[in-house]
């Protein structure tokens, strides 16, 4: 394991992250941005007393929409030290939060496999959920496996020229669904408890839809489920916000119109999915868009069951 010449994630930089940033826009250093109870998940996420999430800075994919815009590209957060990072995850826990969530962890990877081995035989019980935008490489992913609980991933194109216009990531459907089929692997179905109804292990996908780009959302959907049905959970999401970077593009200067979302849903329902979440009407605003370096009030999740 090493931070010289850095290959974590699937962009392989190369950079000596000792020394300057990579791809991703960090040292080999932990920086982050925010670490609080998160209420906005998905119910069994959220719960009643928040997610625990750690907001990492840098992004090995920063999309030219990125709602985290600030925290990916933006060079917002703070250093800490691998045992700054377990009191963290501690601290998090004394608040009573249901689980520990690493948010946008890929180019840290495989500093928070000793991090999540020493949290662990500390006596940190709560389930750990890898939330990333599924840009996960395989090799990666097998270093963490034992050590995460949930794997949250975003399955963000299926179209290869899609991912390279807002992603240059030409690659990232091939890698997307390589990840997946890993994380499956290690977690297997959602596992909620019967009485809480917290999700405890297992795998959920989100897409969050872009403007201009239902046929897509289909086309994913579509593939997920031939390849998983509903051993995995599915969390649509309408939620893109425009940001002011954005006014001018053709396609992502406005929010999905609800004609358009109304229409992915439906799909989903036509081909079978029934182990999903899907968006209130409101979800598309600025509000639900996390302040870093702030306390967060309790608000009600904006993801509900979809039938």
């Amino acid at each position: 394991m090493t931070e010289f010449n850095c290959t974590m994630c699937p962009r392989k930089c190369g950079v000596n992250r000792e020394q300057q940033r990579g791809f991703c826009g960090e040292f080999s250093v932990f920086r982050i941005a925010r670490a609080a109870p998160h209420y906005w998940e998905e119910p069994p996420i959220s719960g009643q007393n928040g997610s625990g999430t750690v907001f990492f800075s840098g992004c090995n994919l920063q999309c030219i929409y990125c709602q985290n815009h600030d925290i990916a590209v933006s060079g917002i957060g703070y250093t800490v030290t691998s045992e700054q990072l377990i009191s963290v995850f501690f601290s998090l826990a004394e608040q009573g939060v249901h689980n520990i969530n690493l948010v946008t962890p890929s180019h840290f990877s495989f500093q928070l496999v000793p991090v999540l081995e020493q949290a662990k035989k500390r006596g940190l019980d709560l389930p750990v959920i890898w939330n990333s935008g599924g840009y996960d490489s395989v090799d990666t992913l097998n270093a963490l496996d034992g050590l995460i609980d949930i794997y949250l991933p975003d399955f963000k194109y299926i179209n290869p020229q899609t991912a390279k216009e807002y992603s240059r990531a030409e690659d990232y459907p091939d890698v997307a669904k390589a990840a997946i089929a890993e994380m499956f692997r290690q977690c297997g179905s959602p596992v909620t408890d019967p009485k809480t109804g917290l999700m405890h292990s297992g795998v959920q996908v989100r897409h969050l839809i872009l403007p201009g780009h239902a046929q897509e959302a289909r086309k994913i959907l579509w593939y997920l489920y031939q390849q998983y049905g509903n051993r995995i959970g599915y969390s649509i999401m309408s939620q893109y916000t425009p940001m002011k970077h954005m006014q001018n593009h053709p396609l992502l200067s406005r929010r999905i119109t609800q004609r358009e979302y109304e229409h992915v849903l439906q799909y989903a329902v036509q081909i079978g999915i029934q182990n999903a979440f899907s968006q209130e009407g409101e979800a598309a605003s600025e509000s639900f868009i996390p302040e870093f370096y702030s306390s967060e009030a309790h608000s009600d999740s904006i993801f509900k069951e979809l039938h």
